[in-house]
């Protein structure tokens, strides 16, 4: 018997995840489900975690495939060879397209195209939008023509209120399964040294080098402040492309100590201010917090899905800038707060640090924020019960 041949396009950190987790889910429903995968951009590490087939070579482009936030990246990009390597992945794509029984796209108007030229049945999950940020979906033309087609099967949310709107306008195929990042959100029992009576801060500075390094330097100025005003738990959480040798000269340059492993520290006015970090611990570290100091993607809207609040400062970029984090708050809501506009402005250090002391002190907050994180990423559950609608389709 031929095993059924499924293409999973992505575009992005978050969305080869979220496809990760989908494609994950598809195998251990059937055995006769053969999977391959095309990065789109960056390389495309969840896929090669579980040792899933790349149709394509990937390349890492200096915007990370965030340009529209700034287009002077796009303009990087474009003199790292945006437009060959553009050409090569279309090219390949329609190859390799023709044995596919079934494209999934995942992301947003890139991979939904690139699966609509194709010309196989496809599913889309438009991960990287939602009407949160307007009231009402805003798709370019493109998009919503590849997914008005009949070879689109399912569109598949990352919320219920952006399926609900666009069934509303009449894409009755639209539908909210839940949202996959939240399943990798399984706590280790990794021990993290913590006491029972201080609040935890979680440090999630990104996952973009070098942007998480400067963003675990803001983030480290908050800490010292908070440090003289009570006593909590720092925990950084960080991806593994973070070295120990960066985190040394990162320390060297703040006037900080770093002791292998993954340990900062800083004396002054007669403490010590500690703070943790470990590459292995996300999900114990979202765990046991109290609250997040983010300045990511994807891993606040999983700060925001287990019901705790987020507070965000604005960076330098590419990524985190206060532009991205206003368009964050309003996707996540209400438990999502940014302090200032500016990286630049010493004074969101201190208005930060206040506010964090402020937010673990309001009970009615903190009770709004898990009401909230249901309704705007949902709980657990959505890698199977996507998979189980793209194996119908099969």
């Amino acid at each position: 018997m031929l095993k059924k041949q499924v293409l999973f396009i992505s575009n992005g950190h978050g969305e080869d995840l979220n496809a990760s987790l989908i494609l994950q889910a598809l195998v251990k429903i059937s055995p006769k489900f053969r999977v391959s995968a095309m990065p789109l951009v960056g390389k495309g590490n969840p896929y090669r975690r579980l040792g899933v087939d790349l149709i394509t070579q990937t390349q890492t482009l200096p915007s990370g495939g965030i340009f529209y936030m700034n287009p002077l990246t796009l303009l990087q990009d474009l003199s790292a060879g945006l437009i060959k390597l553009t050409i090569e992945q279309i090219r390949t794509l329609l190859n390799y397209s023709p044995q596919c029984d079934l494209i999934v796209a995942v992301g947003d108007i890139f991979p939904i195209t690139m699966a609509y030229i194709t010309g196989r049945p496809y599913v889309a999950f438009i991960v990287s939008t939602s009407s949160f940020y307007e009231g009402k979906i805003r798709l370019p033309l493109i998009t919503e023509w590849c997914l008005r087609s009949r070879r689109c099967l399912a569109v598949f949310t990352r919320d219920s209120f952006t399926a609900k709107d666009l069934q509303k306008r009449g894409m009755k195929k639209a539908i909210f399964a839940g949202y996959p990042i939240m399943d990798v959100l399984t706590p280790t029992g990794q021990d993290l040294g913590l006491k029972p009576n201080s609040p935890v801060i979680a440090l999630l500075p990104g996952s973009r080098l070098p942007e998480a390094l400067d963003n675990l330097t803001l983030q480290l100025r908050v800490c010292q402040i908070l440090d003289q005003l009570e006593e909590f738990q720092f925990r950084v959480a960080l991806v593994p492309s973070i070295t120990e040798t960066q985190l040394e000269g990162l320390a060297n340059q703040q006037g900080w100590d770093y002791y292998s492993p993954g340990k900062l520290i800083k004396k002054e006015d007669n403490k010590t201010i500690i703070v943790d970090c470990y590459y292995h611990a996300f999900a114990d570290i979202l765990d046991h917090c109290d609250l997040a100091i983010g300045m990511a993607g994807t891993a606040v809207e999983q700060v925001v899905g287990l019901g705790k609040p987020v507070i965000q400062l604005p960076g330098k970029g590419p990524q985190f800038t206060y532009a991205f984090a206003e368009a964050q708050m309003r996707l996540l809501g209400t438990s999502v707060i940014t302090i200032g506009k500016n990286p630049n402005n010493p004074a969101i250090f201190n208005q930060a640090a206040h506010k964090i002391q402020e937010v673990l002190k309001d009970t009615n907050y903190l009770k709004n924020c898990i009401k909230n994180g249901d309704e705007r990423v949902g709980k657990k559950g959505g890698s199977e019960a996507i998979a189980k609608i793209i194996a119908q389709f099969l």
